[in-house]
């Protein structure tokens, strides 16, 4: 497949007048999280893994100044060109995906990166259009693929996590935490990724059974969520907010993290009632249950036991549909039709919520099972969609991988 990508990114730049001949190829993946889902900008600790779908880069600098950009996803918009040091105020740019190259452009010199080198470049991606992190994919691999053009060497990854959180929150406007970066920056083939937000600390966990035992599955809807700053996200990140700040004045909590045993969730819950709207109690249940889950699924998979780590999986999906409401009617479709079938651990949706793709935790024979099953019941469901959904194993993959264009 990697050799087909190539070619194909070699011939799209030949048609568009992009040099890339000789160059590079940088592949960053899709992130599938564990736990906690939400809970990056809720201060809390985060479990997941890098997957097999992905954004490839293919670049080469050149002596123009200028970035020369074309994507394969959105051929309409022709042919990205951009200053390296002028990009452009991100309010002409609205609903475009040349808010990204022009976006960490500005990022960079904002934070005192000298860029000076251009490039020509040609993009294709296959992850699903919400749920799998896309957009944080797109912007860890355009800011590596400047500072590396420029001769710019950042060895701190959270820095980096960093610069690609700002991408989205200061010049897109996308109100993101950092869990998409951090799972993709620094994902290992064949390991969970394990961040304390405490410490600022990364463990790569190896899963302690067969992992040939079981497979992730991405369910995509066919669904595409125009971003987080436009979506249910937002309204969640600022009754989260809310929620901190009732907290913090009562309790003194930094972070709904502290909300962290029976006795602080019974005190945080009463305090709610009292003060803020019914809804608030909700997403705090589920933001309580789901970091009280989170240890005992980092434990399931330190122990190889995937079917408990599936049955979290399901119980997050359930608190996140239920509690955070911050699920979607095709997503659920895709749950429900999984939750038929047999030797499926667990099931949720993915990501910032509303559209995209739901994911699966199953056994390695219940594959196809379950593509019969949504192959046969999800179009009646969603007809609109009949044409574009998808179902694919995943594959836990490393985040970053950077190789010599092969054609």
């Amino acid at each position: 497949m990697e050799t087909e990508i190539h070619q194909k990114l070699y011939a799209t730049a030949i048609k568009h007048g992009l040099d890339i001949s000789g160059g590079q190829v940088r592949r960053s993946s899709s992130r599938f999280c564990f736990g906690v889902e939400h809970g990056d900008y809720n201060g809390m600790e985060l479990f997941g893994v890098g997957t097999d779908r992905y954004i490839w880069l293919a670049y080469k600098p050149n002596t123009t100044g200028h970035i020369r950009i074309f994507s394969e996803n959105f051929p309409e918009d022709g042919v990205v060109e951009l200053a390296v040091d002028r990009p452009a105020d991100a309010g002409s740019l609205l609903n475009s995906w040349a808010r990204f190259p022009h976006g960490v452009a500005h990022v960079l010199q904002r934070e005192g990166y000298a860029l000076n080198t251009g490039f020509d470049a040609v993009l294709y991606g296959n992850i699903p259009g919400g749920g799998m992190s896309r957009s944080a994919s797109l912007a860890l691999n355009l800011i590596l693929t400047y500072l590396e053009v420029n001769g710019i060497e950042v060895l701190d990854g959270m820095r980096i996590v960093d610069l690609a959180q700002m991408v989205e929150t200061d010049y897109i406007g996308s109100p993101c935490g950092k869990l998409d970066q951090i799972m993709i920056y620094f994902a290992k083939a064949g390991m969970g990724t394990y961040f304390n937000p405490n410490t600022h600390s990364i463990e790569h966990v190896p899963f302690g059974g067969n992992p040939d035992a079981f497979r992730i599955v991405s369910l995509d809807t066919g669904t595409k969520r125009p971003g987080l700053e436009k979506s249910t996200y937002k309204v969640r990140r600022e009754e989260c907010e809310d929620i901190r700040a009732q907290l913090a004045a009562e309790f003194g909590y930094q972070t709904l993290a502290d909300v962290d045993s029976e006795a602080t969730y019974l005190a945080a819950n009463r305090h709610l009632q009292a003060v803020a709207p019914a809804s608030a109690g909700k997403r705090l249940k589920y933001l309580y249950e789901a970091q009280c889950r989170f240890a005992d699924t980092l434990a399931a998979w330190r122990a190889g036991d995937i079917a408990r780590v599936g049955r979290n999986f399901r119980a997050d999906g359930i608190g996140l549909r239920d509690d955070y409401e911050i699920s979607g009617p095709e997503l659920e479709s895709m749950c429900d039709i999984a939750r038929t079938v047999e030797g499926v651990y667990g099931e949720r949706m993915l990501g910032g919520g509303d559209k995209g793709a739901s994911g699966a935790i199953i056994d390695a024979e219940a594959f196809e099972a379950l593509s019969t099953a949504v192959t046969r019941a999800y179009p009646l469901a969603h007809p609109q969609y009949s044409d574009h959904y998808a179902v694919h194993v995943c594959q836990i993959t490393d985040g970053i991988v950077t190789e010599a264009l092969s054609v």
